[in-house]
Protein backbone atom coordinates (compact mmCIF):
# COMPACT_ATOMS: atom_id res chain seq x y z
CA UNK A 1 0.00 0.00 0.00
CA UNK A 2 2.86 2.32 1.07
CA UNK A 3 4.54 2.20 -2.93
CA UNK A 4 1.40 3.53 -3.59
CA UNK A 5 1.47 6.48 -1.35
CA UNK A 6 4.46 8.65 -3.16
CA UNK A 7 2.90 9.11 -6.22
CA UNK A 8 -0.74 9.97 -5.48
CA UNK A 9 1.24 12.93 -3.42
CA UNK A 10 3.27 13.49 -6.49
CA UNK A 11 -0.13 13.74 -8.29
CA UNK A 12 -2.09 15.57 -5.66
CA UNK A 13 1.04 18.11 -5.70
CA UNK A 14 1.05 18.62 -9.37
CA UNK A 15 -2.60 18.93 -9.38
CA UNK A 16 -3.02 21.68 -6.43
CA UNK A 17 0.06 22.81 -8.12
CA UNK A 18 -1.13 23.64 -11.41
CA UNK A 19 -4.27 25.21 -9.67
CA UNK A 20 -2.75 27.84 -7.71
CA UNK A 21 -0.28 28.56 -11.22
CA UNK A 22 -3.51 28.91 -13.04
CA UNK A 23 -5.66 31.01 -10.63
CA UNK A 24 -2.26 33.04 -10.82
CA UNK A 25 -1.80 33.57 -14.63
CA UNK A 26 -6.03 33.93 -14.81
CA UNK A 27 -5.78 36.90 -12.35
CA UNK A 28 -7.56 35.80 -9.54
CA UNK A 29 -10.26 37.32 -7.84
CA UNK A 30 -12.13 40.38 -6.84
CA UNK A 31 -9.96 42.03 -3.71
CA UNK A 32 -12.63 44.13 -2.39
CA UNK A 33 -15.54 42.95 -0.59
CA UNK A 34 -16.93 46.42 -0.65
CA UNK A 35 -20.81 46.76 -1.55
CA UNK A 36 -23.37 48.63 -3.08
CA UNK A 37 -26.70 48.77 -1.79
CA UNK A 38 -29.06 51.58 -3.19
CA UNK A 39 -26.77 52.07 -6.53
CA UNK A 40 -28.08 51.22 -10.36
CA UNK A 41 -25.61 49.74 -12.21
CA UNK A 42 -25.87 48.80 -16.18
CA UNK A 43 -24.63 45.79 -17.63
CA UNK A 44 -24.84 45.45 -21.31
CA UNK A 45 -24.85 41.59 -23.00
CA UNK A 46 -25.67 40.21 -19.27
CA UNK A 47 -27.87 37.53 -20.52
CA UNK A 48 -24.59 35.04 -20.42
CA UNK A 49 -20.96 34.56 -20.03
CA UNK A 50 -18.56 37.91 -18.20
CA UNK A 51 -21.83 40.11 -18.71
CA UNK A 52 -24.06 37.32 -16.68
CA UNK A 53 -21.65 36.52 -14.12
CA UNK A 54 -20.55 40.31 -13.34
CA UNK A 55 -24.33 41.22 -13.03
CA UNK A 56 -24.48 38.17 -10.59
CA UNK A 57 -21.49 39.52 -8.73
CA UNK A 58 -22.58 43.13 -8.34
CA UNK A 59 -26.45 41.18 -7.87
CA UNK A 60 -24.57 39.92 -4.80
CA UNK A 61 -23.04 43.44 -3.06
CA UNK A 62 -26.92 44.97 -3.19
CA UNK A 63 -26.69 46.78 -6.23
CA UNK A 64 -30.09 47.44 -8.55
CA UNK A 65 -28.94 45.53 -11.52
CA UNK A 66 -30.23 45.76 -14.79
CA UNK A 67 -29.65 44.07 -17.50
CA UNK A 68 -29.29 44.97 -21.14
CA UNK A 69 -29.78 42.66 -23.76
CA UNK A 70 -30.91 42.09 -27.66
CA UNK A 71 -32.61 39.04 -27.05
CA UNK A 72 -35.31 40.03 -24.35
CA UNK A 73 -36.46 36.56 -23.53
CA UNK A 74 -32.89 35.19 -22.66
CA UNK A 75 -32.38 38.79 -20.74
CA UNK A 76 -35.35 37.73 -18.96
CA UNK A 77 -34.04 34.60 -18.05
CA UNK A 78 -30.99 35.41 -16.60
CA UNK A 79 -32.63 38.24 -14.38
CA UNK A 80 -34.56 35.32 -13.30
CA UNK A 81 -31.36 32.98 -12.82
CA UNK A 82 -29.47 35.90 -10.57
CA UNK A 83 -32.56 37.21 -8.93
CA UNK A 84 -32.81 33.27 -7.41
CA UNK A 85 -29.33 32.74 -6.30
CA UNK A 86 -28.74 36.31 -4.92
CA UNK A 87 -32.09 36.72 -3.22
CA UNK A 88 -31.89 40.23 -4.95
CA UNK A 89 -34.68 41.57 -6.26
CA UNK A 90 -33.83 44.46 -7.61
CA UNK A 91 -32.72 42.84 -11.22
CA UNK A 92 -34.23 43.72 -14.21
CA UNK A 93 -34.69 43.20 -18.10
CA UNK A 94 -34.28 45.68 -20.66
CA UNK A 95 -34.20 45.10 -24.24
CA UNK A 96 -30.90 47.25 -25.92
CA UNK A 97 -29.85 45.96 -29.17
CA UNK A 98 -26.20 48.00 -29.90
CA UNK A 99 -26.57 47.19 -33.74
CA UNK A 100 -29.49 49.56 -34.02
CA UNK A 101 -28.87 53.31 -32.83
CA UNK A 102 -32.64 53.64 -32.69
CA UNK A 103 -32.62 51.08 -29.92
CA UNK A 104 -30.58 52.33 -28.45
CA UNK A 105 -31.62 55.93 -28.34
CA UNK A 106 -34.81 54.39 -26.84
CA UNK A 107 -33.18 52.46 -24.07
CA UNK A 108 -31.39 55.20 -23.04
CA UNK A 109 -34.66 57.31 -23.08
CA UNK A 110 -36.32 54.98 -20.67
CA UNK A 111 -33.83 55.11 -18.30
CA UNK A 112 -33.65 58.69 -18.20
CA UNK A 113 -36.90 58.63 -17.63
CA UNK A 114 -37.57 55.54 -15.05
CA UNK A 115 -34.16 55.72 -12.86
CA UNK A 116 -33.15 58.18 -10.60
CA UNK A 117 -29.77 57.23 -11.06
CA UNK A 118 -27.01 55.23 -12.90
CA UNK A 119 -23.91 54.78 -10.28
CA UNK A 120 -22.10 52.01 -12.67
CA UNK A 121 -22.14 51.32 -16.39
CA UNK A 122 -20.41 48.48 -17.69
CA UNK A 123 -20.65 48.32 -21.73
CA UNK A 124 -19.67 44.57 -21.67
CA UNK A 125 -21.39 43.40 -24.97
CA UNK A 126 -19.56 42.54 -27.92
CA UNK A 127 -19.31 40.62 -31.31
CA UNK A 128 -15.50 38.83 -32.14
CA UNK A 129 -14.86 37.94 -35.71
CA UNK A 130 -17.84 37.91 -37.41
CA UNK A 131 -18.56 37.73 -41.06
CA UNK A 132 -18.76 41.24 -43.06
CA UNK A 133 -21.93 42.26 -41.29
CA UNK A 134 -23.79 45.32 -41.10
CA UNK A 135 -25.64 47.03 -38.37
CA UNK A 136 -29.13 48.26 -39.07
CA UNK A 137 -27.57 51.85 -39.86
CA UNK A 138 -24.92 50.40 -42.11
CA UNK A 139 -21.84 50.28 -39.88
CA UNK A 140 -19.38 47.15 -39.93
CA UNK A 141 -20.65 44.91 -37.08
CA UNK A 142 -18.30 44.50 -35.02
CA UNK A 143 -17.16 48.57 -34.79
CA UNK A 144 -20.96 48.59 -34.87
CA UNK A 145 -21.70 46.84 -31.65
CA UNK A 146 -18.42 47.24 -30.10
CA UNK A 147 -17.48 51.00 -30.24
CA UNK A 148 -19.87 52.35 -31.68
CA UNK A 149 -23.38 51.76 -29.91
CA UNK A 150 -21.93 52.08 -26.41
CA UNK A 151 -20.19 55.28 -27.77
CA UNK A 152 -23.47 56.58 -28.04
CA UNK A 153 -25.16 54.95 -25.27
CA UNK A 154 -22.73 56.13 -22.95
CA UNK A 155 -23.05 59.46 -24.06
CA UNK A 156 -26.85 59.55 -23.63
CA UNK A 157 -26.54 58.79 -20.24
CA UNK A 158 -24.07 61.19 -19.12
CA UNK A 159 -26.36 63.77 -17.36
CA UNK A 160 -27.55 60.77 -15.16
CA UNK A 161 -23.96 59.61 -14.31
CA UNK A 162 -23.06 62.92 -13.72
CA UNK A 163 -25.66 63.55 -11.57
CA UNK A 164 -25.45 60.06 -9.75
CA UNK A 165 -21.50 60.63 -8.85
CA UNK A 166 -19.47 59.68 -7.95
CA UNK A 167 -20.24 57.43 -10.72
CA UNK A 168 -18.33 55.17 -12.76
CA UNK A 169 -18.42 54.16 -16.29
CA UNK A 170 -16.54 50.55 -17.64
CA UNK A 171 -15.45 49.68 -21.08
CA UNK A 172 -14.49 46.21 -21.38
CA UNK A 173 -11.41 45.57 -24.66
CA UNK A 174 -9.11 43.23 -24.96
CA UNK A 175 -5.40 42.57 -25.64
CA UNK A 176 -6.17 42.46 -29.07
CA UNK A 177 -6.41 46.49 -29.17
CA UNK A 178 -2.64 46.27 -29.45
CA UNK A 179 -2.71 44.86 -32.83
CA UNK A 180 -5.39 47.61 -33.52
CA UNK A 181 -5.31 50.47 -36.53
CA UNK A 182 -7.96 53.06 -36.69
CA UNK A 183 -8.14 53.77 -40.35
CA UNK A 184 -10.23 56.65 -40.88
CA UNK A 185 -10.25 56.23 -44.94
CA UNK A 186 -12.16 52.67 -44.24
CA UNK A 187 -13.54 52.56 -40.94
CA UNK A 188 -16.16 50.38 -41.99
CA UNK A 189 -14.40 48.26 -44.49
CA UNK A 190 -16.11 49.71 -47.75
CA UNK A 191 -12.75 49.88 -49.53
CA UNK A 192 -10.86 47.30 -48.12
CA UNK A 193 -10.99 43.12 -48.45
CA UNK A 194 -12.70 42.59 -44.85
CA UNK A 195 -10.34 41.25 -42.67
CA UNK A 196 -12.53 39.60 -39.58
CA UNK A 197 -9.62 39.84 -37.19
CA UNK A 198 -8.16 43.34 -37.99
CA UNK A 199 -11.43 44.58 -37.54
CA UNK A 200 -12.04 43.25 -34.18
CA UNK A 201 -8.68 44.68 -33.55
CA UNK A 202 -9.57 47.66 -34.36
CA UNK A 203 -13.27 48.25 -32.61
CA UNK A 204 -11.27 47.10 -29.39
CA UNK A 205 -8.71 49.74 -29.96
CA UNK A 206 -11.44 52.31 -30.40
CA UNK A 207 -13.10 51.43 -26.96
CA UNK A 208 -9.19 52.18 -25.39
CA UNK A 209 -9.18 55.66 -27.31
CA UNK A 210 -12.84 56.51 -26.42
CA UNK A 211 -12.39 56.07 -22.71
CA UNK A 212 -9.16 58.06 -22.83
CA UNK A 213 -10.77 60.67 -24.55
CA UNK A 214 -14.26 60.60 -22.45
CA UNK A 215 -11.98 60.60 -19.41
CA UNK A 216 -10.39 63.88 -20.66
CA UNK A 217 -13.83 65.59 -20.77
CA UNK A 218 -15.27 64.29 -17.83
CA UNK A 219 -12.47 66.19 -16.20
CA UNK A 220 -14.04 67.47 -12.97
CA UNK A 221 -17.93 66.11 -13.07
CA UNK A 222 -16.93 62.78 -10.77
CA UNK A 223 -17.44 61.03 -12.97
CA UNK A 224 -14.80 58.24 -14.05
CA UNK A 225 -14.24 55.52 -17.09
CA UNK A 226 -11.89 52.71 -17.61
CA UNK A 227 -11.26 50.13 -20.25
CA UNK A 228 -9.67 46.69 -18.91
CA UNK A 229 -9.21 43.14 -20.76
CA UNK A 230 -10.62 40.48 -18.52
CA UNK A 231 -8.90 38.02 -19.86
CA UNK A 232 -9.78 35.32 -22.34
CA UNK A 233 -12.63 33.66 -21.00
CA UNK A 234 -14.78 30.28 -22.14
CA UNK A 235 -17.57 31.87 -23.33
CA UNK A 236 -19.94 32.20 -26.87
CA UNK A 237 -17.56 35.37 -27.90
CA UNK A 238 -15.39 33.22 -29.76
CA UNK A 239 -18.12 31.34 -31.69
CA UNK A 240 -17.50 32.90 -35.13
CA UNK A 241 -13.15 31.57 -34.77
CA UNK A 242 -13.73 28.13 -35.43
CA UNK A 243 -11.47 27.32 -32.47
CA UNK A 244 -14.48 25.77 -29.85
CA UNK A 245 -14.54 23.22 -33.40
CA UNK A 246 -11.26 22.19 -34.13
CA UNK A 247 -9.81 19.02 -32.87
CA UNK A 248 -6.18 20.52 -32.75
CA UNK A 249 -7.41 23.15 -30.30
CA UNK A 250 -8.88 20.66 -28.08
CA UNK A 251 -5.97 18.01 -27.89
CA UNK A 252 -2.93 19.47 -28.42
CA UNK A 253 -3.39 22.88 -26.69
CA UNK A 254 -6.14 21.89 -24.51
CA UNK A 255 -3.42 22.38 -21.37
CA UNK A 256 -2.29 25.72 -22.54
CA UNK A 257 -5.83 26.48 -22.79
CA UNK A 258 -6.96 25.14 -19.54
CA UNK A 259 -4.01 27.14 -18.14
CA UNK A 260 -4.78 30.52 -20.13
CA UNK A 261 -8.33 29.99 -20.84
CA UNK A 262 -10.25 31.67 -17.65
CA UNK A 263 -14.31 30.82 -16.84
CA UNK A 264 -16.68 33.67 -17.41
CA UNK A 265 -16.60 33.58 -13.54
CA UNK A 266 -12.59 34.93 -13.01
CA UNK A 267 -13.21 36.92 -16.10
CA UNK A 268 -15.76 39.01 -14.41
CA UNK A 269 -13.61 39.72 -11.46
CA UNK A 270 -11.62 42.90 -13.17
CA UNK A 271 -15.78 44.36 -14.28
CA UNK A 272 -16.28 43.90 -10.72
CA UNK A 273 -12.95 45.08 -8.84
CA UNK A 274 -13.19 48.33 -11.24
CA UNK A 275 -17.72 48.56 -10.22
CA UNK A 276 -17.04 48.60 -6.92
CA UNK A 277 -12.81 48.68 -5.22
CA UNK A 278 -12.79 52.25 -2.68
CA UNK A 279 -9.45 52.44 -4.12
CA UNK A 280 -10.36 53.30 -7.45
CA UNK A 281 -12.69 55.99 -6.43
CA UNK A 282 -11.04 58.97 -8.79
CA UNK A 283 -8.96 56.71 -10.91
CA UNK A 284 -9.50 57.73 -14.61
CA UNK A 285 -8.80 57.35 -17.85
CA UNK A 286 -6.87 53.95 -17.24
CA UNK A 287 -6.51 50.21 -18.90
CA UNK A 288 -6.29 47.48 -16.90
CA UNK A 289 -5.11 44.16 -17.80
CA UNK A 290 -6.67 41.85 -14.87
CA UNK A 291 -7.07 43.52 -11.68
CA UNK A 292 -3.73 45.43 -12.84
CA UNK A 293 -3.13 48.47 -14.27
CA UNK A 294 -0.84 48.50 -17.29
CA UNK A 295 0.03 51.36 -20.17
CA UNK A 296 -1.99 50.21 -23.54
CA UNK A 297 -0.89 49.75 -26.66
CA UNK A 298 1.12 53.68 -28.15
CA UNK A 299 -2.09 54.05 -30.39
CA UNK A 300 -4.16 54.02 -27.65
CA UNK A 301 -2.75 56.53 -25.70
CA UNK A 302 -2.60 59.13 -29.08
CA UNK A 303 -4.60 62.62 -28.33
CA UNK A 304 -5.36 63.55 -31.38
CA UNK A 305 -6.46 59.83 -33.04
CA UNK A 306 -8.60 59.39 -30.02
CA UNK A 307 -9.88 63.36 -30.66
CA UNK A 308 -10.54 62.64 -34.06
CA UNK A 309 -12.31 59.39 -33.64
CA UNK A 310 -14.49 60.82 -30.81
CA UNK A 311 -15.55 63.76 -33.38
CA UNK A 312 -15.81 60.71 -36.81
CA UNK A 313 -18.22 58.75 -33.78
CA UNK A 314 -19.80 61.66 -33.05
CA UNK A 315 -21.01 62.34 -36.88
CA UNK A 316 -21.47 58.75 -37.22
CA UNK A 317 -23.82 57.78 -34.49
CA UNK A 318 -25.64 61.87 -34.89
CA UNK A 319 -24.78 62.65 -31.51
CA UNK A 320 -26.49 66.37 -30.84
CA UNK A 321 -23.61 69.08 -31.01
CA UNK A 322 -25.40 70.58 -28.01
CA UNK A 323 -24.41 67.62 -26.31
CA UNK A 324 -21.49 67.52 -26.95
CA UNK A 325 -20.77 70.99 -25.83
CA UNK A 326 -21.75 69.90 -22.29
CA UNK A 327 -20.06 67.03 -22.40
CA UNK A 328 -16.68 69.47 -23.60
CA UNK A 329 -17.59 71.98 -20.84
CA UNK A 330 -19.75 71.55 -18.23
CA UNK A 331 -18.98 69.74 -14.76
CA UNK A 332 -21.10 68.76 -11.99
CA UNK A 333 -21.29 69.90 -8.33
CA UNK A 334 -20.04 66.93 -6.61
Amino acid sequence: MNRYLLPVSVVGTAVGGAVLLKDHVTGGTCPSKATIPGKTVIVTGANTGIGKQTALELARRGGHIILACRDLEKCEAAAKDIRGETLNLHVHARRLDLASLRSVREFAARIVKEEERVDVLINNAAVMRCPQWATEDGFEMQLGINHLGHFLLTNLLLDKLKASAPSRIINLSSLAHIAGHIDFDDLNWQKRKYNTKAAYCQSKLAIVLFTKELSRRLQGTGVTVNALHPGVARTELGRHTGMHNSTFSSFTLGPIFWLLVKSPQLAAQPSTYLAVAEELEGVSGKYFDGLKEIAPAPEAEDEEVAQRLWVESARLVGLDMSHESRVRGQSCPR
